[in-house]
């Protein structure tokens, strides 16, 4: 009995312990939160300081105002179930990405760059075997990407449409790519009256920049872009003197994929709507 009672006491002590200790462990986890987002803000004060001289909004359109990419990940999973019996998902992916990267120089960007890219890379594969009906299933493929819905993610047109109302900022519009493919999307959006100036192009470097600041008549350092493309939306900007605002998209097209970094002219948002944060 002696024993049972000891061995009784020492489990509730232990159990008392451990409870004792998860509260302390979480109670100082609440703290370094509270810590960290205490830093945060002040960061982002800092930074939103940093951004009082900006008087022009850029966006990019694709992955920023609409979902593009999810699509196009879609369309080559398609096109690669098309051509398993060439190679598995993983291999004609890869040559793929090698086609388009060798095309990207002389078709650019979008949905008929992209198709072209997946009709050689399925002759290449398949040769004088590719049947005449997974040809036709791949220009449908590339077909379908020319009806992206491109509805406005969610925020974006109460974002721009407070940027807008409060009379701080004129908001313009950047994207590369097809021109009528790119035109068409931003119709279907429903968000072509929210932009004063529109310009497509065929990609975005610091020559892009420069035009589109001379076409608005300010200098970079009045120009905040706005985009989920860290190498075309964001690093082009800063290399200007502009003020990039990086949102990332839950997907990133490999061909976009670079490596970031800090800059006091970059702000890093999670979500459109945290915008208003310049209000």
């Amino acid at each position: 009995m002696a024993d049972n009672y000891l061995e009784n006491k020492y489990e509730a002590y232990l159990q008392r312990k451990a409870a004792a200790e998860k509260a302390k462990r979480l109670a100082w986890k609440k703290r370094m939160d509270a810590y960290k987002k205490k830093l945060a803000e002040e960061e982002l004060m800092n930074t939103i300081d940093d951004f009082k001289a900006v008087s022009v909004v850029v966006f990019d359109a694709d992955d920023t105002l609409w979902d593009n990419q999810s699509y196009y990940e879609d369309a080559e999973k398609k096109f690669c179930e098309l051509m398993s019996g060439y190679g598995d998902a993983k291999y004609v992916s890869e040559e793929l990405y090698r086609t388009e990267s060798e095309n990207m120089c002389i078709l650019g960007y979008g949905a008929k760059a992209f198709t072209i890219s997946l009709m050689e890379t399925a002759l290449r594969l398949g040769g004088d075997t590719l049947p005449a009906s997974v040809q036709s299933s791949i220009v449908g493929i590339g077909k379908s990407l020319l009806m992206i819905p491109a509805a406005p993610l969610d925020g974006v047109r109460e974002t721009l449409e407070k940027l807008r109302e409060s009379g701080r900022y004129r908001l313009a519009l950047l994207t590369k790519g097809d021109p009528l493919d790119q035109e068409n999307k931003l119709k279907r959006s429903g968000l072509a009256d929210m932009f004063e100036y529109v310009s497509i192009v065929a990609d975005k470097t610091v020559k892009e920049y420069n035009d589109l600041c001379s076409d608005l008549n300010i200098t970079p350092d009045r120009m905040a872009m706005v985009g989920n493309s860290f190498k075309s939306d964001i690093r082009p900007v800063l290399e200007i003197g502009g003020y990039g605002i990086h949102i990332p998209f839950h997907v990133t097209w490999l061909h976009e994929k670079v490596e970031e970094f800090d800059h006091h002219r970059l702000m890093r948002l999670k979500e459109i709507s945290e915008l208003t944060c310049l209000l």
